[in-house]
């Protein structure tokens, strides 16, 4: 009769001896008596193929895989696929549970926006999922981002003056302890620019560049950008014509 995994294997960030790592946890402590546990961690290709990264054999019930920027890269979707045997019987070994993917990197939430031209402000959440490294022991450990926007047209052109406006151009994020919910996290504000011109729907990209003081892990590494989708609403006019006459904004 082959045996189950007492726990679904999941993947949560863990910063060890300052660096980042991934720990895939699988079984409690105390059920896994005499078991051994092989660990297959993978990541997805550009393809959308699953590559494998490494192969573990071990008896505790986690694993760990560093973000070494080699191997696993910031931006990578991990995935561990985990079997149990009995060290006397390896080859009769239990089915292998999977993990759900986890996403190593910086994203943006929401992952995209649509907002209409009416001046109402948006917040956008910048979030790391994995610790953020230092190798300076001072209050100035942080990775700062520079944002920026491009606007394209419905046919991917760049048009007209910019449709959306950002609260900050800059936001650092701090070292934090890590939680469900990420490891650093920053906000601002985007609002559509009111422009006054039938121009039809726009769609903007946020950008976030990591700055070059940055950690050497995260310089090479460029978050996915937002795509914001602005709806073009409709403007008043006001006339003034002769001697004079005037029509106002609400027809008089």
């Amino acid at each position: 009769k082959l045996m189950s995994l007492a726990l679904q294997p999941v993947i949560t960030p863990k910063l060890v001896a300052n660096r980042a790592h991934l720990q895939c946890v699988y079984e409690h402590p105390s059920s896994g008596q005499g078991l051994h546990y092989e660990v297959l961690w993978s990541r997805l290709s550009d393809a959308g193929a699953k590559e494998e990264i490494r192969r573990d054999s071990t008896q505790q019930p986690f694993s760990y895989l560093e973000v070494d920027g080699v191997h696993l890269r910031l931006g990578d979707t991990v995935f561990c696929t985990v079997t149990a045997f009995m060290k006397d019987t390896p080859d009769q070994q239990s089915l292998p549970k999977e993990s759900s993917g986890f996403y190593a990197g910086i994203k943006f939430l929401p992952e995209s926006l649509q907002i209409a031209e009416d001046g109402k402000e948006h917040v956008l959440t910048i979030l790391s999922t994995v610790p953020i490294t230092c190798s300076r022991n001072d209050d100035s450990c942080k990775i700062t981002l520079q944002l920026s926007t491009e606007d394209l047209g419905k046919n991917s052109r760049l048009v007209g003056p910019p449709d959306v406006a950002l609260s900050s151009c800059q936001v650092d994020l701090h070292p934090t302890p890590c939680t469900v919910s990420g490891c650093a996290a920053a906000a601002l504000t985007v609002t559509a620019v009111t422009d006054f011109a039938r121009d039809g729907d726009r769609v903007t990209h946020v950008r976030a560049k990591v700055d070059e003081g940055s950690e050497p892990l995260w310089r090479a590494y460029t978050p996915t950008d937002v795509q914001v989708t602005v709806q073009d609403l409709p403007t008043g006019n006001c006339y003034s014509f002769t001697d004079p006459h005037i029509i106002t904004f609400d027809g008089w």
